[in-house]
C-alpha cells in the first residue's frame, strides 16, 4: 500500500514539474492562454472578454503567441511530456501498433501502417515530407522523423482520422510559406545538414550514411524514395532508410 502511495505521489510530482517547466502545458485552449494575458485595464476599456482577447492577440505582437504558435508549442510540450513519461515509467513492454485493427483507406496512412513496426523496432528509419495547409490556411512543408515521432507521440488519433499528421517547428525541417518562418532540428536518428552544396541532407546517426531528399538525385545507400498520392495532403513523400544488422 505504501508503495502505491509513493507511486501516486511521484506521478503528481512529475506532472507538476512538467507544468512548471513548460507553462504552455497548463492551458487547455488558446482562449485560456489569452485570458492569462488580459489585464483589468483591458477589460475596463473593451467592456467584453472576447474583445479584450482580440486586443491582446493583435495588439501585443512579439510578446503574445499567435494561435498557430500556441498550438505548435503546446504540441511540442505534449511530445516532451510524453517522452519524459515513457522514461519515468520505464515502459519496456512491446508496444501495440497504433495502426492495428484500423481500416485505412488513404494511401498515406496505409504507407505509415506498413512502416510502423519497422520504425518502432529500429529496423528502419523513415523521413516523411509533407506539404499542405495548416489550421489557419497557411501553406507549410517539412520533414518528419517518423521513428522519433512514434516514440514521443500517440499515433492512434492519426490512424483513426481524428488528427492530421503535420510538420511543426520541432521536426527535422519546417517552413511556413506565408510567414517565411524556417526551422531545423536534428533528432536522435538524423543529423540535419543544410549547408552542403548538394542541398538538404540527413545523416543517419547509427550507420552515418547520408539520405539525400533532392528529387533529382538518388536518395543514397540503403535508402529509397516513395512518392504517394494522398487525398489528405497536397504533396507527400516517404524516404526509407534501412538499418543493416551484422
Amino acid at each position: 500500500m505504501a508503495a502505491c502511495r509513493n507511486t501516486a505521489r511521484e506521478r503528481m510530482e512529475h506532472s507538476a514539474v512538467a507544468r512548471v517547466l513548460d507553462p504552455i502545458a497548463q492551458f487547455q485552449l488558446y482562449e485560456d492562454y489569452l485570458d492569462s494575458k488580459v489585464t483589468p485595464m483591458d477589460l475596463f476599456y473593451s467592456k467584453s472578454r472576447e474583445l479584450a482577447r482580440k486586443l491582446v492577440e493583435h495588439g501585443r505582437k512579439g510578446t503574445v503567441l499567435s494561435r498557430e504558435e500556441f498550438e505548435e508549442k503546446k504540441a511540442a510540450a505534449q511530445i516532451a511530456e510524453a517522452a519524459k513519461s515513457n522514461t519515468f515509467y520505464n515502459r519496456n513492454q512491446p508496444a501495440t501498433l497504433a495502426s492495428a485493427g484500423k481500416e485505412l483507406k488513404d494511401n498515406f496512412l496505409k504507407a505509415l501502417a506498413e512502416r510502423e513496426e519497422a520504425n518502432r523496432s529500429g529496423k528502419m528509419t523513415s523521413v516523411i515530407f509533407i506539404r499542405d495547409h495548416n489550421t489557419v490556411g497557411q501553406e507549410v512543408s517539412g520533414y518528419i522523423d517518423y521513428a522519433h515521432r512514434l516514440k514521443t507521440q500517440d499515433f492512434e488519433p492519426y490512424f483513426s482520422g481524428k488528427k492530421r499528421l503535420m510538420p511543426g517547428r520541432s521536426d527535422l525541417c519546417y517552413y511556413n510559406w506565408k510567414t517565411q518562418v524556417s526551422t531545423s532540428n536534428s533528432s536522435p536518428n538524423f543529423e540535419v545538414i543544410y549547408n552542403d552544396p548538394n542541398g538538404l541532407l540527413f545523416k543517419n546517426t547509427r550507420d552515418k550514411k547520408i539520405l539525400n531528399v533532392d528529387p533529382l538525385s538518388g536518395p543514397g545507400e540503403d535508402s529509397n524514395r516513395t512518392l504517394l498520392q494522398s487525398d489528405l495532403y497536397i504533396h507527400v513523400v516517404i524516404y526509407d532508410h534501412s538499418i543493416r544488422t551484422v
